[in-house]
Order: C-alpha cells, then structure tokens, then sequence
C-alpha cells in the first residue's frame, strides 16, 4: 500500500543556480547532494518546516537524459510552460513582498481567489508555482 510521496521532481537548467536560489531566496534547506559513479548529480530541497518531502531538482541536460528530450524540456522550461505545485504560505501577501525584494520573479501579485489568496511566481529555470495562502475553515 503507497503511504505518502517521499520525492517529486523539478527540471531546473542548471544544478546550482537552482540550489541558489531554492536556498538562499526561498529558504529551503539542502537534504542531499552528492554525485554517482556516472555523473549524475542527486540534489535534493526541502522547505525547512517539510523534511519528508525532497525536492529532486533534476539536470535538464544530466547523464540519463536523451538530448531530444532536453531540447524539448529546455523550450517548455524557458517559455514558462511547466508548473511545478503549490507551495503553501501562511500569509501570502507578506512573503510575496519579502521574496519579490529578494528578486523572486512574480508574473501575477496576490489576488483573493475562492480558495484563498493566491500569487503565481517563477524559479529561475522557468517553473512557476501558485503560492498560495488557504483560506480559513
């Protein structure tokens, strides 16, 4: 029986500016990074309150990826065609000022919906993400 989702994965163009900015703009911590026999790089974030959730940030163009399918992923990622989840907040308004001043890039502000309050931002490889604030019971 499947108990819960332990990793889920993001394409990202490059490893380390993905880290930099999962880290130092979003404040998720590293949980593993280390390199395999082949040169496939394992680079996995999690945010801090959430450390049953890893975040595999996979290289677009790594080892096991055929260059077609990177072509293809790389276009899709640079047109902002990949939504990559939701992340929850407590206060959206408020983490959309602290992260928009920190160069997070915000296509659309916060804006009340029906199930809360909701602001739509980008990473740096082109993913973007409902950050969300769910309204109350």
């Amino acid at each position: 029986m499947i108990q819960r989702l332990s990793h889920t994965t993001l394409y990202v163009l490059d490893q380390d500016a993905a880290k930099d900015f999962y880290v130092n703009k979003l404040g998720f911590e590293v949980r593993m990074d280390g390199k395999m026999d082949n040169g496939f790089r394992w680079l996995t974030v999690s945010p801090k309150g959430q450390p049953d959730l890893q975040i595999i940030l996979m290289q677009v163009d790594g080892p096991n990826m055929q260059p077609e399918v990177a072509k293809t992923i790389r276009a899709l990622l640079t047109e902002g065609k990949i939504n990559g989840g939701v992340f929850e907040t407590s206060d959206c308004r408020a983490t959309y000022e602290e992260l928009k001043a920190k160069g997070v890039e915000f296509p659309s502000p916060p804006k009340e919906q029906f199930y809360g309050v909701e602001a739509i931002m980008k990473d740096n490889s082109g993913n973007w993400f409902s950050m969300t604030e769910p309204k109350g019971p």
